[in-house]
């Protein structure tokens, strides 16, 4: 951990003349943002998948006629199709894996007091008033029109208006490409649950981030908002 935070150290130094105090939080939001452009090209994988599962909805439909009464062969035989023409049902979960080590680093970088037997610095650093290291339950104590409290209001408004576009994404996404239903109303093993929570999961940002230091909050933020621009871009 203590190479990632010289990582971030380095970068808020280089940025330190433009940012000022918030040159940490700067730092953060660039890094976040060099990973999401690394996994972008997973991202534009994923997006070619869920086109080509798209494809897929006739003979899955024939499928579904030839096998109605049976659900158990049906998801069987879709599963089988799309082996086949190696398509991955699942496939659009890999770039978010992979941002999750990112996201625990930071989480736990600026949770911790010391890094390799010293005092971790880096919690010194802010946003505007409210410190990096601390949550939103902290910035509370100040009462709501702090400082502090104001940089989370800000946060908030932010997630919620990203929530409220990538939900809206979501739904039309849907309606386009509707998942495959097998006999009787029931949907394809493991993409039922998924379908039905998928959008409204942007709205579960806004508890993240009250709850996780800023700095963790600010990659969340900056990670959502790279994906509703992504996905309006890759899936248009």
């Amino acid at each position: 951990m203590s190479v990632f935070a010289s990582l971030v150290e380095h970068l808020a130094d280089l940025l330190q003349p433009l940012f000022g105090a918030s040159a940490a939080a700067a730092a953060i939001v660039l890094f976040t943002a060099l990973v999401r452009l690394l996994v972008h090209p997973l991202s534009r994988a994923a997006a070619r998948g869920q086109k080509a599962r798209t494809a897929l909805q006739p003979k899955i439909a024939e499928l579904r006629k030839r096998h109605g009464k049976n659900p158990e062969k049906l998801q069987k035989a879709v599963l089988e199709l799309h082996a086949e023409e190696k398509v991955s049902p699942l496939a659009g979960c890999l770039p978010g894996m992979l941002q999750i080590p990112a996201f625990f680093l930071l989480y736990h970088l600026f949770s911790s007091e010391t890094i390799g037997g010293e005092a971790n610095g880096l919690l010194g650093h802010q946003l505007f008033a409210a410190p990096l290291g601390e949550r939103w339950a902290d910035a509370l104590h100040g009462g709501v029109l702090s400082g502090a409290g104001l940089v989370y209001a800000g946060l908030f408004v932010v997630v919620a208006c990203v929530a409220a576009f990538s939900y809206r994404l979501s739904k039309r996404m849907m309606a386009a490409n509707p998942v495959a239903q097998a006999g009787g109303g029931e949907q394809l093993p493991g993409l039922g649950a998924v379908t039905k929570v998928m959008p409204f999961m942007s709205f579960f940002t806004l508890v993240t981030v009250a709850v996780v230091p800023l700095a963790a909050a600010l990659y969340i933020v900056t990670s959502t908002t790279w994906s509703a621009v992504e996905r309006a871009v890759l899936y248009r």
